[in-house]
């Protein structure tokens, strides 16, 4: 897909969710597209369409992260992304609202050396990659109470999934949730909905 064809695509579908996007922010989003739908014939990075790409594999890749921007605090320091598989929403909403440090968590090699190479090949200064898994993460004290911004794309949220983002997040942090979300959630004490916007859901740690 050229880079016009794409961006077309792109802006028809960030039009319809309220999202502008820049031309530079544009041609690096093609540029992650292109590596993703490369990769994702050798290993599975995602079930969704890629080539060509269907509305619903752009909706769910790049423009669910760009609607989150909007809910992110306008200054991110250490920001945890859980089980970053084929890098989405980590690496379209940090081409868009760049942090001090993102950390990529994921636990299998294989998708950890395509998000290797996309932070190479997309320059994005102070990402990283953890092959390590989250309950690994989580467990070590280092990174207890760390973290301004939690990312995820669960299948489900759960109360294990809200236990570890309270470890993970210091007071004032940010969780945003990628997935579907219950009617009620039972959250612990101290880790309060900010907002839902379906698929969407963000929460913020208030207190200890």
């Amino acid at each position: 897909m050229t880079p016009t064809v794409f961006s077309e695509q792109l802006a028809r579908r960030a039009a319809a969710a309220g999202v502008a996007i820049a031309s530079e922010a544009a041609n690096r989003l093609h540029a992650y597209f292109e590596l993703l739908v490369h990769w994702n014939r050798r290993i599975n990075l995602t079930s969704l369409a890629l080539d060509p790409p269907t509305d619903q594999a752009v909706d769910r890749l790049i423009v669910e992260p760009l609607v989150a921007a909007s809910l992110v605090a306008p200054t991110v320091g250490i920001w945890f992304d859980l089980g970053s598989g084929g890098g989405s929403p980590a690496i379209p909403l940090e081409i868009v609202h760049p942090a001090g440090q993102l950390i990529m968590v994921e636990s299998r090699e294989r998708k950890a050396a395509f998000l290797r190479e996309a932070v190479r090949e997309l320059e994005l200064i102070g990402a990283d990659v953890w092959t390590t898994r989250i309950e690994t993460l989580v467990d070590d004290d280092r990174n207890v109470a760390t973290a301004d911004l939690v990312t995820v794309r669960a299948v489900r949220l759960s109360a294990p999934l809200f236990s570890q983002l309270d470890k993970l997040l210091r007071i004032g942090g940010q969780a945003i949730l990628f997935g579907t979300a219950p009617q009620t959630l039972s959250l612990p004490p101290g880790l309060d909905i900010q907002r839902v916007e379906p698929p969407l859901v963000a929460l913020r740690r208030t207190s200890i």
